[in-house]
């Protein structure tokens, strides 16, 4: 195999598996999942599921082939009530957790029934042109890599496998998935093969190791195709005309109730803690484009 040099500290790499109709992403994640958990004081349990959902959502952006904001929310019953996770065309990815009212987390290590409970994923494709799709999986599985390879089986129909891993320093994720099309696989027992060479992956490999090595060390004898990797980074799509228009979802009413009390309307990113502060004459600018009220949500 020949591997593209160097690798990246934050990248996504497509690989397919020649004459067959396999193919493959690997992720790694550093600096960007460093940069999410810097602006929240999550516990560790938390940053782990949070660094498996960053390597989540990278990894369907790329294998859905999205011109547009992929996201994937875990809405839970349990100690945490939502995790989200996105990601834009630019290769920038965000993530928040939240966690659920009156209840505490499970010290030390904690499995991910154990921290979300019931509940469902919800995974939103909202591309830059068309109509933004929904898709909801029921959390029927103990981990999210098998809620999501549910998703797949249910909503896309694609036989798709997932390897998830963060340490709260570094996370990563693996995909193999077996394509519909079978007129160009010449080799019958491929997808079986390859996912369980997948199997034997470990941790500190997916974690630890470049991507080329760790595809040389599964597959050293099967013929990959490895293709140009995709630089990832941190980004929030935060900006003071989207949390205006968050702001108008209050109502002109509770807009201007708050601006009598306080003067300006103060409030932040979820994502990114920027601040934004709007006074008076923002606000009513921003309530005359809008006709004097707040806009429908659909």
């Amino acid at each position: 195999m020949i591997f593209p040099e160097p690798m990246m500290t934050d990248q996504i790499q497509r690989f397919l598996f020649e004459r067959t109709n396999v193919r493959g992403e690997i992720v790694t994640l550093e600096r960007a999942y460093g940069e999410v958990l810097e602006r929240h004081g999550y516990p560790p349990a938390v940053n782990r599921l949070l660094g498996e959902l960053l390597a989540a959502v990278a990894l369907l952006t790329d294998t859905v082939k999205l011109d547009g904001i992929l996201s994937i929310e875990v809405r839970g019953q349990g100690a945490l009530s939502l995790l989200m996770a996105e990601s834009n065309p630019g290769g920038e990815l965000r993530a928040i957790a939240r966690l659920a009212e009156d209840t505490s987390l499970p010290e030390g290590e904690a499995a991910f029934r154990e921290l979300v409970g019931e509940g469902h994923i919800v995974i939103t494709l909202d591309p830059r042109e068309g109509n933004r799709y929904q898709g909801i999986v029921a959390l029927d599985h103990d981990s999210l890599a098998g809620c999501l390879e549910a998703y797949f089986s249910q909503s896309e129909q694609l036989p798709t496998q997932l390897w998830l891993r963060a340490d709260g320093e570094r996370a990563g994720g693996l995909l193999l998935q077996r394509l519909p099309d079978e007129s160009q696989n010449q080799d019958e027992d491929a997808w079986e093969r390859t996912v369980q060479l997948a199997k034997t992956l470990q941790t500190d490999e997916l974690l630890g190791l470049e991507q080329r090595e760790l595809l040389h060390r599964l597959y050293h004898e099967e013929t990959v195709r490895v293709f140009e990797p995709k630089a990832l980074r941190f980004g929030c799509t935060c900006s003071r005309e989207r949390i205006g228009e968050a702001l108008l979802t209050l109502g002109a009413e509770e807009l201007r109730n708050v601006l009598a009390e306080q003067g300006e309307i103060e409030t932040q990113c979820h994502f990114c803690h920027t601040h934004y502060r709007f006074g008076e004459s923002e606000v009513e600018a921003l309530l005359h484009e809008q006709g004097g009220a707040a806009p429908t949500l659909h």
